[in-house]
């Protein structure tokens, strides 16, 4: 999202784009992008500085990291930039200050539900769909 500096009013603007993903190049081996990032960003100019409040939606695909399923998450992420501005500054491109910031939250390891069992380590049966019949080691 680029930001023309000069037409910044006192009172702010809002601003909204749609991102594609793969322009960022957000997708990983184990997040991939559904839609792309739906972005209502609120920009203010204070003198030589930009402060920017953005809202990001979309929706991503990834796996619970115990059971394997696929799961499709909503993003829903408010950030929050400030910026100084050089000397003759025309243009501000917060794209990689937006990137940064999702891929820093990505879930490490996304869970279908909090108390999902997972697999049986020795037959490999979702477990959260009942016991399976590997015998009990004491």
């Amino acid at each position: 999202m680029q930001i023309l500096i000069k037409q910044i009013p006192p009172e702010g603007i809002m601003l909204q784009d749609s991102l594609d993903y793969q322009d960022l190049d957000l997708d990983t081996e184990t997040i991939k992008f559904i839609y792309p990032l739906d972005i209502k960003a609120f920009v203010v100019k204070i003198k030589n500085a930009v402060s920017v409040d953005v809202e990001v939606k979309s929706k991503f695909h990834t796996y619970c990291s115990r059971c394997l399923k696929d799961l499709e998450i909503d993003l829903h992420k408010q950030l929050k930039f400030n910026y100084m501005l050089e000397k003759n500054q025309e243009f501000l491109n917060i794209d990689e200050d937006i990137r940064e910031a999702l891929i820093l939250d990505y879930p490490v390891k996304p869970l279908c539900k909090p108390q999902c069992l997972g697999l049986c380590l020795r037959c490999g049966k979702d477990l959260n769909e009942g016991p399976c019949n590997c015998k009990k080691e004491n």
